[in-house]
């Protein structure tokens, strides 16, 4: 394992969970540490001028600042490709390594690797994005040989928003699609406080559920040569 542990993230500029979530889950691990950097995403929607918040240029100028730090892992901590297409992901983490010489993951990729690894094809998809979004992401997951077989989302633009949704509210949705016996459960939103809520419903409901930051947490870990 290298000495140190750092771990860059590409952070939403108007999200407010990311960055102490993550901190918090690297807290027992003293060598390692997140560092930050953000862009602009104030919107999500299918609107033109939201969908042009995650092109790859404003990403990359972020991770090349991140690369200044000499980070072992440049992270992207969000869920885009959710509906913008994996194939968006993957191009972004080729662009990243290439620009930077620094290995890449996401979010979604990392919930997909986990997904492969529980063996979960029927999954529960809790999210608080708009009606046509979640469409998307659902759309996206039909396509790659998954079956969403409940969803619960709060068709709210976001993104700051989605810091204040409560720990009752979160609950209340994954208790509603654990009902449908999913083989796992996804909080698919890197700015909704789910992550701490994690463990003690997991031990409830007997359902794995998979967070968005905690899984991209785990990926950065293996690919900066750690073993979560």
């Amino acid at each position: 394992m290298p000495e140190r542990i750092l771990l860059g993230m590409l952070t939403p500029s108007s999200n407010t969970v990311l960055e102490p979530v993550t901190s918090a889950m690297l807290a027992g691990l003293p060598d390692a540490s997140a560092h930050f950097g953000r862009f602009r995403v104030t919107e999500i929607s299918l609107r033109d001028e939201a969908l042009n918040q995650f092109d790859n240029a404003p990403l990359l100028r972020a991770a090349e600042l991140l690369a200044d730090a000499r980070v072992n892992v440049i992270a992207w901590n969000g869920t885009s490709a959710g509906w913008l297409g994996f194939d968006a992901d993957e191009a972004l983490c080729r662009a990243i390594t290439a620009a930077t010489g620094i290995a890449a993951c996401t979010s979604v990729l990392a919930l997909n690797q986990a997904l492969q690894l529980y063996g979960a094809r029927r999954i529960g998809l809790v999210t608080p994005y708009l009606h046509n979004v979640q469409d998307k992401i659902i759309q996206n997951y039909s396509q790659s040989g998954f079956e969403i077989v409940a969803e619960r989302h709060l068709n709210d633009p976001g993104n700051f928003s989605f810091s204040e949704v409560s720990a009752t509210a979160l609950r209340q949705m994954i208790y509603e699609v654990a009902a449908s016996k999913p083989d796992a459960i996804t909080t698919f939103c890197t700015n909704l406080r789910a992550a701490p809520l994690v463990e003690e419903l997991e031990q409830e409901i007997g359902i794995p559920i998979l967070d968005t930051i905690s899984v991209v947490v785990w990926q950065s870990l293996r690919l900066a040569g750690a073993d979560p």
